[in-house]
């Protein structure tokens, strides 16, 4: 593995969105901590976690998730994952966090939805 991840951000009238490519790992995950400290929440805002680009990602990449959520919640702001990998649904399947991130194909369904 390349332990390279590409964190990239932007805004949209909903929220802030968080691009991820590559592998979501213990070597990667403090980018995506600085971006999280780096985002401004409103109250009411959604953040959005976009997994499409995603290649791997292991339990450390789920904890990251996990501190995404509770970044938001804090923020008093809602959370969704969109164009979730097969791979990465299965284990928030297993570990029962499917009930946790509501998810969408895209970012623009999100956007729609919220």
């Amino acid at each position: 593995m390349t332990n390279d991840l590409t964190v990239h951000t932007r805004t949209t009238a909903s929220g802030p969105v968080i691009e991820l490519a590559g592998e979501l790992d213990h070597h990667t995950a403090p980018q995506v901590r600085d971006a999280l400290d780096a985002l401004s929440l409103r109250t009411g805002q959604q953040l959005v976690i976009d997994l499409g680009a995603l290649t791997f990602c292991d339990s450390t990449g789920i904890t990251m998730l996990i501190a995404a959520r509770n970044h938001a919640l804090a923020g008093e702001a809602s959370i969704v994952l969109v164009a979730v990998p097969t791979r990465v649904s299965r284990i928030l399947r297993v570990v029962g966090l499917e009930q946790v991130f509501p998810t969408h194909p895209t970012a623009q369904d999100a956007e729609a939805a919220w």
